[in-house]
């Protein structure tokens, strides 16, 4: 899963493709909204085995929304060399992501109880 925040500023994404490619079609569907957006990608470099590339979203990217991606070789999405999702937010840091952040309240307990027989 790639995780992506919600800035109006060009993101890096690395990926390990079929096929490597300077020139392709990413398309981007939110899950929520079942909306798609498409874009054509020019300046990828392959680097250790990754595709890098950078790419402003616009619109940009809603928080705690997810997302597919797939890359195409052609502007007619007929060859897809990648399919992934993509999560995004703004919570830092992203390694120790919690979907209960600021919300969750733990019980200490001592986990003492009594068997009755």
């Amino acid at each position: 899963m790639i995780i992506l925040s919600t800035s109006a500023t060009a993101q890096s994404l690395s990926v390990i493709p079929r096929s490597y490619l300077g020139t392709f079609t990413m398309s981007i569907r939110d899950d929520s909204t079942n909306v798609t957006v498409d874009y054509q990608i020019t300046s990828a470099v392959t680097s250790n085995n990754y595709l890098n590339f950078s790419n402003i979203f616009a619109p940009v990217l809603v928080e705690n929304h997810f997302y597919d991606i797939e890359l195409y070789t052609d502007s007619n999405k007929t060859d897809s060399i990648y399919k992934d999702r993509i999560f995004c937010t703004d919570q830092t840091p992203v390694v120790n992501y919690s979907v209960n952040d600021g919300e969750f309240k733990s019980n200490v307990s001592n986990n003492e109880f009594i068997i009755y027989e």
